[in-house]
């Protein structure tokens, strides 16, 4: 009898440890292939990054510049590659106005770029975007991109009044060559045509108006127009070009 109840009692021990051993089996095999994973994964040679594309109009940024940025910052792996963080470094490259990037499957990134918009050069060692924000750059010398000068923090001042101005000289065939905003914020303005205007702090606007009347009689002097002076409530000053100075006048 007592035979029988020791058998008995043997046989659910016996399963109970044969699944035990199964399940730590199980886990194991299954730790097992997460690192084994893992490892994969980061193992750049198993799971590179083989394909950067970048996509945008682009004039001043360029694939070579975006895939080494890529390649230096982030690990070669496609699964560790930090896509917020890819991208947070490439929006710091000073051309670059906006950007996204995703991954794509199996070892793919897809990079849009959204470039700044040159307005202006700045104090001769930053340019301007459109929206009167200031980064690093250069652009080329020419009528598409004037320069204005200004004390730090008068950006968004300084292109507001460009533009206004450039639209107002633009009807009269006229155009803004550099700006000058002093730490007073008095205006003074050199066209394309060579003349400087000085506008003083105030009524600028309608002061620039005055000069666009008076233009056309101004040029039927025997003499080009050097500066205009439109500092008075009433009138101008007018400083004339001596002969040997060139004249730029149309």
């Amino acid at each position: 009898m007592s035979t029988k109840a020791s058998t008995s009692t043997e046989q659910p021990n016996v399963r109970f440890i044969s699944g035990m051993v199964f399940l730590l089996m199980l886990l194991a095999g299954i730790v097992y292939g997460a690192w084994a994973i893992k490892q994969w994964a980061e193992d750049e040679q198993k799971s590179p990054v083989r394909d950067i594309a970048l996509s945008g109009d682009l004039r001043f940024v360029d694939q070579k510049q975006i895939e080494s940025l890529i390649r230096r910052t982030q690990p070669g792996s496609f699964f560790e590659l930090d896509v917020e963080q890819a991208h947070q470094d490439i929006e710091r490259l000073p051309w670059v106005y906006r950007a996204s990037i995703r991954k794509r499957w199996p070892n793919s990134l897809k990079i849009y770029v959204l470039e700044q918009t040159p307005a202006a050069r700045w104090n001769d060692d930053l340019i301007l975007n459109q929206y009167g924000d200031a980064f690093e750059g250069a652009v080329g010398k020419g009528k598409a991109a004037p320069d204005l000068f200004g004390p730090g923090g008068s950006e968004h001042t300084a292109l507001d009044g460009y533009n206004t101005m450039q639209s107002l000289l633009a009807s009269a065939g006229m155009g803004i060559d550099e700006l000058f905003l002093s730490e007073r914020f008095a205006w003074h303005v050199k066209l394309l045509n060579g003349i400087s205007l000085n506008l003083g702090r105030t009524e600028y606007i309608d002061r620039l108006q005055r000069f666009i009347d008076l233009y056309p009689l101004l040029k039927k002097n025997d003499k080009a127009v050097d500066y205009v002076d439109l500092r008075y409530d009433t009138g101008l000053a007018v400083g004339w070009k001596s002969p040997e100075q060139p004249s730029q006048e149309s």
